[in-house]
């Protein structure tokens, strides 16, 4: 199956019943960040059914993976069958486990960070990350809108601490946090 038409596929599934996916109008704004960024190695904390790390997968170079974590290992079994039938699978490796145990055991360095999980933990997961990113690295965080008060202390952070260049992409119905990180 074509990696689109899988995609189309969770989409459907994501109407009739509930799955937090990124969905194609945020998905929109994150493949062009992946594009503009031209990331290698990417760490996405939050995996659900695979949606996002199939969409960031495309764009990708050749060299280029995802390591993706979930929390559920029925979710990421269901994630596993959808990158298999995208045939990403070459590009993306899920992590099961809590993304605070499992993001220590990482190697990294890794050019963009996609936060998508537990929202009064993604400065937790930042926080956990920093010392894996890159020097330039970007920093996406999904549901900066609809969840900006369970996320205030994340928001605060990129936005106020100089250690990031922050941007919110407000799309109306929710908004995507991109940081660009300024550190070394």
């Amino acid at each position: 199956m074509a990696l689109q038409d899988v995609l189309r596929e969770i989409e459907k599934e994501a109407k009739t019943r509930f799955l937090p996916i990124i969905g194609p109008e945020k998905g929109e704004v994150l493949v062009k960040i992946i594009k503009k960024y031209k990331p290698e190695r990417i760490l996405e904390v939050g995996t659900c059914v695979g949606y996002s790390a199939i969409l960031m997968s495309r764009d990708l170079p050749k060299t280029g993976n995802i390591v993706t974590i979930e929390i559920d290992p029925e979710v990421a079994r269901t994630a596993q069958e959808n990158i298999i039938k995208a045939r990403a699978h070459k590009k993306i490796e899920i992590v099961i486990g809590d993304a605070i145990d499992a993001i220590p055991t990482l190697e990294g360095p890794f050019d963009l960070l996609f936060l998508d999980a537990a929202k009064d933990k993604y400065l937790n997961y930042l926080k956990q990350a920093e010392s894996k990113l890159s020097p330039d690295a970007v920093v996406v965080a999904d549901n900066a809108g609809v969840f900006a008060w369970e996320m205030r202390n994340y928001l605060r952070y990129v936005r106020k601490s100089g250690r990031y260049k922050s941007t919110t992409y407000d799309l109306g119905f929710d908004a995507l946090e991109v940081s660009k990180k300024l550190f070394t």
